[in-house]
């Protein structure tokens, strides 16, 4: 079976209602927003000589939480020492995400204000804890994993590819795998088989 019958396989098998093809909201052209990210990365490059990349920005706030909770402690942290946690341009640019996909909602007419999505609750219930809990222990599971990784999605998968780096075509692979792996078993645990 070819990737392209296993996709279209799976489009099909999907229960009525959760279809992304069937998706009735406004959607931006991902080639689109593909070139525009495209430009965005090569752009960073070019103005800053930095690659594009968001996992530095979590550290450094966390080392300015740390800084005021704990300064002498985050002080000695050899990282720190040599990466001063302080508001640059990597912490603007998630800032900005948030901004823009709060932007994006609005403009689209998407802003829900619920906590939960309706898949979500017929799944595991209502409890907004247990719904809190998952994604605070998965955000933390993906900043541990970008760090180690020395990079995120954004940093391998934008500005590494696009300096043909090695590293980070063989983490793109790697993310491309785990993802598809992961959809794949929770396709099957989703609908029974």
């Amino acid at each position: 079976m070819t990737l392209i019958q296993l996709v279209t396989s799976l489009i099909a098998a999907v229960r009525p209602g959760t279809d992304p093809n069937q998706y009735s909201g406004p959607a931006w052209s991902p080639y689109v927003v593909g070139s525009l990210i495209a430009v965005l990365g090569m752009a960073t490059l070019l103005v800053s000589n930095k690659p594009l990349g968001a996992s530095s920005a979590y550290a450094k706030l966390a080392g300015m939480i740390g800084l005021a909770v704990a300064p002498r402690h985050t002080s000695s942290l050899k990282y720190y020492q040599d990466n001063p946690p302080k508001i640059d341009w990597e912490v603007m640019l998630v800032v900005s995400a948030v901004a823009g996909a709060f932007l994006a909602a609005w403009h689209g007419g998407e802003i829900t204000g619920e906590w939960m999505h309706p898949m979500w609750i017929a799944r595991f219930g209502d409890s907004l804890a247990l719904r809190l809990g998952v994604a605070f222990v998965g955000g933390a599971l993906m900043a541990f994993g970008a760090r180690l990784a020395g990079g995120c999605t954004s940093g391998h998968g934008i500005s590494g590819t696009m300096q043909l780096s090695v590293g980070s075509w063989v983490a793109v692979i790697a993310i491309f795998a785990g993802g598809i792996s992961t959809a794949m078993l929770l396709f099957r645990i989703n609908m029974g088989g």
